[in-house]
């Protein structure tokens, strides 16, 4: 029997919170807190919470296992159910996702699949946890269709929220508690019944990470909070000022479109494991023109969904591979309906026959591994103005071990005065084998491999790498049964010791490229760490942690002089100008004659913050694409 808690809907929450009278709320934080302790699971699947002699309360989940409804949610006191047990009980339960879209329809003009949501935020397809699971945009498939100006409820909704977040943002970690996280929630359902999924989802993640920080998950980190309210932010900032951005809606990306026949052929599967509990796979495809789509199988069910679905049938047009097949194989679609991400709908209409597959030395997987990573990835940092589809868009390379260097693998580009790259899991979860992979990489210092990989806009010339082969004509490489056409997906298949060159087979002295590793397996140039960006870094981070009062703090005194000196001297004017209004903002709250508050507004704070949190993003993505070139710029590497 399951210990854990059913998932709450989160209008659910919100109600029950927004019932509580004033008294009741400052009680609320102390009553959720140790309230999953003290929870037993009854045979008929209600889980119930004691309070007291007088009080009980039971959640009662419906046949999706998640609390959708108010009355699902009883308490036997005489204040329910406006009372302070019941929104505890609630308050200690896991945040549901959304209700899933749907299904596609046979034809064009249809909604997304549920599998295509549960990737990580079901309102949001193309989140920070769905990026992992799918391909960049496939070429267009049809006309673009105008964007409808924002309704009256749409531009409501995004105040709204804008209104939630920046309170959210002044309280911090530190206050920010249930009757704070209600708020967004609220908010967070409005856009979502406006037609606003992105910003729900946005909501939705700060709402996670608060609750993740507070409770001191070991798995929470403080710069991805930072990240989520920056997002959330600006979308909402966007949207309320009327600005109909189909990519801040969300809107163009719930579309199926047709596609006509296509011929696709596999390029690699990776396994989908997303924080809300949904596992599954991903298989990425590319057509002879090297438009790129993808495949993808995803429910809930967490790590033992994403294990098995690596062989799971693919659903689409009566097709007999499994995903294993597919990613070696290939399939011509006819009537194929296309998102415009890329991904291949299953409609009554389609129909797919399996085709023979091609090595990546041939066939539409050559090109990615033509020109040096360096090219690749600034292409694609110029063609996409949304960061989600740089993060979607996997790139190719032939690269030389260095070796270990901490928690990452150090490889060469086999290039001449190619720059050291990183490369690091996919996905760190220990139960899968990407980690494993890169350690035994990582004992053949010299080997020459092919790697298929998403850069990490948000590291220093960093790589995660998805599939591996041999690289074609070079003797020191890769050894991979003749089934497995060329390659290795790093999150089912794991590399044995037969895979490796032979113990007394030494690197070759002399090839193409940088020749044989002689050098120690030291840590590369890392612009990114050596900026004095880490100071104004930091500031947002403090005033996530800790409110507008903790950012207040760094206004007093001599400190902002001392702090955003090397940032000046480094000729990030810019950086320091915003990160010293930023603190002058936070330390400004005129009161009046009577003491009390002349503009209790967060507004203006939060605007100071987002102008500094969206500069830095800007100048440290600048750092990480220069870091993918053999000389690093120097114009930023000022002392600190």
């Amino acid at each position: 029997m399951s210990t854990e808690l059913p998932p709450v809907a989160p209008e659910v929450l919100a109600e029950a919170v927004e019932n509580l009278t004033a008294r009741l709320r400052k009680k609320l934080d102390d009553a959720t807190a140790g309230c999953a302790d003290t929870a037993v699971h009854e045979a008929d699947g209600s889980v119930t919470f004691r309070f007291g002699e007088d009080a009980l309360v039971t959640l009662r989940p419906g046949p999706a296992g998640t609390v959708t409804e108010a009355g699902q949610a009883t308490c036997t006191c005489l204040l329910a159910p406006r009372c302070l047990h019941r929104a505890a009980a609630l308050g200690a339960a896991p945040l549901a996702d959304t209700a899933p879209p749907e299904p596609e329809p046979a034809v064009t003009a249809g909604t997304e699949q549920a599998t295509a949501a549960g990737a990580g935020d079901s309102a949001e397809t193309a989140s920070a946890e769905t990026a992992s699971a799918e391909v960049g945009s496939a070429e267009p498939v049809g006309p673009a269709e105008p964007v409808p100006a924002l309704t009256a409820a749409q531009l409501g909704a995004a105040a709204a929220l804008w209104h939630a977040a920046a309170e959210a943002l002044a309280a911090g970690v530190t206050a920010g508690g249930a009757v704070v996280q209600a708020e967004l929630l609220r908010a967070a359902h409005t856009a979502r019944l406006a037609g606003l999924p992105r910003a729900e989802a946005a909501a939705l993640r700060v709402v996670r990470g608060l609750r993740a920080a507070r409770e001191r998950r070991t798995a929470h980190r403080l710069g991805d909070l930072t990240g989520s309210f920056r997002e959330l932010l600006h979308t909402a900032g966007v949207l309320a000022s009327g600005a109909a951005d189909p990519a801040l809606t969300g809107i163009s990306r719930r579309a199926y479109a047709a596609g006509g026949s296509l011929q696709v052929h596999g390029l690699c599967r990776e396994p989908v494991l997303s924080a809300t509990g949904y596992g599954g796979v991903v298989t990425h495809l590319l057509a002879p023109d090297g438009s790129r789509y993808s495949i993808s199988d995803v429910r809930p069910g967490g790590l033992a969904r994403a294990r098995g679905a690596g062989r799971a049938s693919v659903a689409l047009g009566g097709a007999t591979l499994d995903h294993a097949g597919l990613a070696r194989g290939g399939l011509r679609i006819v009537g194929a309906t296309v998102s415009a991400e890329g991904r291949l709908g299953a409609g009554r209409g389609v129909k797919a026959t399996p085709l023979p597959g091609a090595p990546w030395t041939d066939g539409p997987a050559a090109p990615l591994f033509a020109r040096p990573a360096a090219e690749a990835v600034a292409a694609l940092l110029a063609d996409s103005a949304d960061a989600a589809d740089t993060e979607t868009t996997l790139i190719g390379c032939d690269v030389v071990v260095v070796g270990p260097a901490g928690d990452h693998l150090l490889v060469r580009e086999a290039l001449p005065h190619a720059p050291l790259l990183r490369l690091l899991p996919a996905h760190p979860h220990p139960e899968l084998p990407h980690t494993e992979n890169l350690r035994r990489i990582a004992a053949y210092p010299g080997l020459r491999l092919r790697v298929l990989g998403r850069p990490d806009l948000d590291r220093a010339a960093t790589l995660r790498p998805v599939a591996v082969g041999p690289v074609p004509g070079e003797p020191y490489t890769l050894r991979l049964p003749e089934e497995w056409l060329g390659r290795a997906d790093l999150g089912y298949e794991r590399l044995q010791g037969e895979h490796f060159p032979p113990p007394d087979t030494a690197a070759p002295a002399t090839g193409p490229g940088p020749g044989p590793v002689a050098e120690p397996a030291s840590d590369a140039p890392d612009p990114l760490a050596d900026s004095p960006l880490w100071r104004v870094r930091r500031l947002l981070e403090t005033g996530v942690a800790g409110g507008r009062r903790a950012v207040a703090e760094a206004a007093r005194g001599t400190a902002p002089l001392a702090a955003y000196g090397p940032l000046r001297r480094a000729g990030l004017t810019g950086a320091a100008d915003l990160a010293t209004a930023l603190t002058a903002e936070a330390d400004r709250r005129p009161r009046d004659a009577f003491g009390r508050l002349a503009d209790p507004s967060p507004d203006g704070y939060a605007w100071a913050w987002l102008a500094a949190a969206t500069h830095l993003a800007g100048a440290e993505r600048s750092l990480v694409a220069a870091s993918w070139t053999a000389t690093p710029s120097g114009a930023t590497s000022a002392a600190p």
